[in-house]
């Protein structure tokens, strides 16, 4: 039973691995200087639309662009950035952009990330340790509204010819949980939202695991701590659901009083951001 049940979840993330192969050829925009960049386009939603390719994109750390990607990104019309990073990661290595993109950061919440850290290197020695602090961060409700209020407000006031992208460092956490809030209101359903969030394993592999040789030889995390804080898994996006349906009742209240969605909107959005 053991050997069928382990042939079964190989066979599994055989299939995920190859669908995110498959995947990449369309949605993955190849970069020098930035990984994990890729479209949000081309997923179908639960009344069968479909969101929009060449609008949204979304993505890790930008800092080190080479003109070629800069170049590519003007002919794609990426024109807005929404930075997720808190004021120190920001300053550290801001964001290498085209002249004239409008910018903004989102600090909310951010500028407290290194507390997190210090409990994963305190994990090293507990076993699951290291996914109870990720899920715990997942399940921080306190700065959601703060964060993502003005990401939206710029998809809601994105020029019809101009397209967007909104990162964090590694474009995973802070990313991941903007794009599932974007999916779930133009209507794609969660298992689509939560394959869209895990794909940042295979578009991340080969950071990740420079990411995990760094934290293990400079500070000193356990390779297995470090291993599941690099990881996107389901686990992590439904805590942060959870935890809005707790606070909030649902996640449309949410984003309703916290967001500021109300039907007009969200109307809005869908309108802009799913094919006709």
């Amino acid at each position: 039973m053991k050997k069928i049940i382990l042939l079964t979840g190989v066979i599994l993330m055989a299939a995920g691995v190859f669908a995110q192969v498959a995947d990449s050829a369309k949605r993955h925009i190849v970069l020098q200087g930035a990984a994990n960049f890729r479209d949000l386009g081309g997923y179908t939603t639960t009344d069968g639309h479909h969101v929009k390719w060449g609008k949204i994109y979304r993505s890790a750390d930008i800092s080190k662009l080479t003109e070629a990607d800069l170049d590519l990104l003007k002919k794609l019309n990426i024109n807005y950035d929404v930075d997720l990073r808190g004021h120190q990661e920001s300053a550290q290595a801001s964001d290498k952009l085209n002249p004239g993109t409008d910018y903004i950061l989102c600090p909310a919440g951010s500028d407290s990330l290194s507390t997190m850290m210090k409990g994963m290197i305190l994990a090293k020695g507990v076993a699951g340790g290291d996914s109870v602090i990720i899920n715990d961060f997942y399940s921080k409700t306190t700065y959601l509204g703060d964060r993502y209020r003005p990401f939206f407000g710029k998809l809601l006031s994105l020029p019809d010819n101009q397209s967007l992208v909104f990162h964090c460092t590694a474009g995973k956490d802070r990313t991941g949980i903007g794009a599932a809030l974007l999916l779930y209101i133009l209507g794609v359903p969660y298992k689509t939202i939560v394959e869209d969030y895990t794909a940042t394993n295979y578009y991340r592999k080969d950071e990740n695991k420079k990411a995990i040789d760094g934290m293990v030889k400079y500070m000193h995390i356990d390779k297995d701590v470090a291993g599941e804080m690099m990881l996107a898994k389901k686990e992590y996006l439904d805590a942060a659901f959870a935890a809005i349906i707790k606070r909030y009742g649902s996640v449309d209240a949410f984003l309703r009083t916290q967001i500021g969605l109300d039907d007009r909107k969200i109307q809005h959005l869908k309108a802009a951001y799913l094919e006709k």
